[in-house]
């Protein structure tokens, strides 16, 4: 049956495709820009939306519902290679106090907040618990990109980044509730039950999924490696589809899925999350820009004193207090809850959350907008130049920390084995290491090593350098032990074996807790 509606215009078509590449170039030159002054590239992808916006190039867009749903799945790309990317290792020490840290936390930081909006600013409970629930959650893609750029204290790190991996379905549950019919309605008690059920769910669905999904992957012989990436993000959105169905967190879903995949033994390990990163830099362009275009230079101005304000108490009051509150009864020194009060980092997430009561027509709804959106520029201009030294001085800073050894496997088809591919980052103490102190298990050796751009068969006297990329053929049942083996040898060593309980006990007396 033909088509009942108007032909595209190809001349249009072009002119979106030229003005979309353009800005994707001008938004990668801006992370150049950005990490050269020390700043968060979001703020540049910001202003780019804003410059394009009716103040600028005269682009019309207000509609906050559809800007709603691109953050939404936006923001499941961004979690889902947030979950890919982290190394659960380091955030299972650390998962009691993230997971206090995105519940009671938030909540403490909300009733902070609200209490200084109701009282210092002349607007309704309702109002002031909306603009307190919205501002409070920080954003992961805010603080994925600041923070891994930084040499932190692994598990000081970790804490951050999972609790805003897992604080974002509190909040949003806390805003969807306030703003719609059942403000009125709702306990605290229904309200805490609806937070608890969508939690767990979305952690089981999630953990489901990617447990299942990566015994999958990993059996799969798939003809292409391109294929393996595509199959783990389709995972991911699985899991985001599969729990909101349920009417639990897709959010949360997506990123345990991510982070269950990510820490099992994936095929072609490396291209995965090289595509994973590049869609997660695209999301978050996407997002930003679109943020910037529906907020309204005009408006702002008007709107500053009470960013200001509310940024304030968020920033100084309610999150120290909250971090404080939740991080003292683990014992974590007060310099450690002192950079992690800093380095809650609003971004993307409060902009869209902001959005939810502009869809469903709250009064003052624009007004919530452009104070959020005021109030994550200022205080990130604030928080992220200054977020380095903060570090330094509270101690979460770690010069000369090693990098690790980056493990890529690729299955053979025809043998019961495994190909693994060794890259020796720098810092790593695997430069130097002999292919025979590396002590792999029987069934398992070096078979090559390139090296600036020369291949060669090692001699078990063979030195590795940084740079080298090794190959390790396996037998299938030992791959995970031949992967621990490698990366404990990067971390610690030819010793590594021997001193390996020592040094993480020492460790765990030197990071958070």
């Amino acid at each position: 049956m033909a088509g009942t509606g108007p032909p595209v215009d190809p001349a249009d078509l072009n002119t979106v495709v030229l003005v979309g590449g353009l800005v994707l170039l001008a938004a990668a030159a801006a992370v150049r820009v950005a990490s050269r002054a020390g700043l968060p590239s979001l703020l540049l992808y910001l202003a780019i939306g804003v410059a394009m916006g009716e103040s600028g190039l005269g682009l019309q867009f207000e509609d906050a519902e559809l800007t709603q749903l691109i953050g939404n799945l936006a923001l499941a790309v961004i979690l889902a290679e947030g979950g890919l990317s982290t190394d659960w290792s380091s955030v299972r020490p650390v998962a009691p106090m993230a997971a206090v840290l995105a519940t009671v936390g938030v909540f403490a930081s909300v009733a902070v907040t609200t209490g200084a909006v109701f009282w210092l600013l002349d607007v309704d409970l309702r109002t002031a618990i909306v603009l307190g629930a919205v501002a409070s959650s920080t954003d992961a893609a805010a603080v994925f990109s600041v923070l891994r750029s930084m040499p932190l204290r692994t598990r000081l790190r970790s804490l951050v980044e999972a609790e805003s991996g897992f604080n974002d379905p509190p909040v949003i549950i806390l805003v969807t509730v306030v703003t719609s019919d059942a403000w009125g309605s709702s306990s605290p008690l229904l309200l805490a039950g609806q937070i608890g059920y969508q939690l767990v769910v979305g952690v089981l669905v999630g953990g489901a999924i990617g447990y299942l999904g990566a015994r999958l992957v990993a059996r799969a012989a798939l003809p292409s490696s391109g294929l393996y990436p595509l199959s783990v993000l389709a995972l991911c959105f699985v899991a985001f589809a599969t729990s909101g169905l349920l009417g639990a967190s897709a959010l949360m879903a997506v990123y345990v899925a991510g982070l269950v995949l990510g820490n099992t033994r994936l095929p072609h390990r490396t291209t995965t999350e090289g595509v994973a990163e590049s869609l997660a830099w695209l999301a978050q362009i996407g997002l930003f820009v679109l943020l910037g275009v529906l907020a309204s230079p005009g408006r702002l101005l008007e709107a500053l004193p009470t960013a200001l304000l509310v940024g304030a108490a968020l920033t100084l009051v309610a999150r120290p207090v909250s971090v404080a509150l939740c991080l003292t009864p683990f014992r974590v020194p007060w310099r450690d809850q002192v950079f992690v009060s800093w380095a809650g980092l609003r971004g993307a997430v409060p902009i869209v959350l902001a959005t939810i009561p502009m869809s469903v027509g709250l009064p003052g709804a624009t007004r919530i907008f452009d104070v959020v959106f005021l109030l994550v520029v200022v205080f990130t201009l604030v928080q992220g130049p200054t977020l380095p030294w903060v570090a330094r001085r509270t101690g979460a800073a770690r010069a000369g920390q090693a990098r690790g050894v980056r493990v890529e496997s690729s299955p053979l088809d025809d043998v019961d084995a495994v190909l693994l591919q060794v890259s020796v980052p720098e810092h790593s103490r695997l430069a130097g290491v002999e292919v025979r102190e590396l002590r792999l298990p029987p069934g398992s050796g070096v078979s090559l090593v390139l090296r600036e751009g020369q291949v060669f068969v090692p001699e078990p006297s063979a030195q590795l350098r940084v740079g080298d990329h090794a190959l390790v053929v396996a037998d299938r049942r030992l791959v995970d032990q031949v992967q621990r083996r490698i990366k404990a040898v990067g971390e610690h060593g030819r010793l590594a074996g021997w001193v390996d309980d020592l040094d993480e006990e020492g460790r765990g007396r030197d990071e958070v807790g």
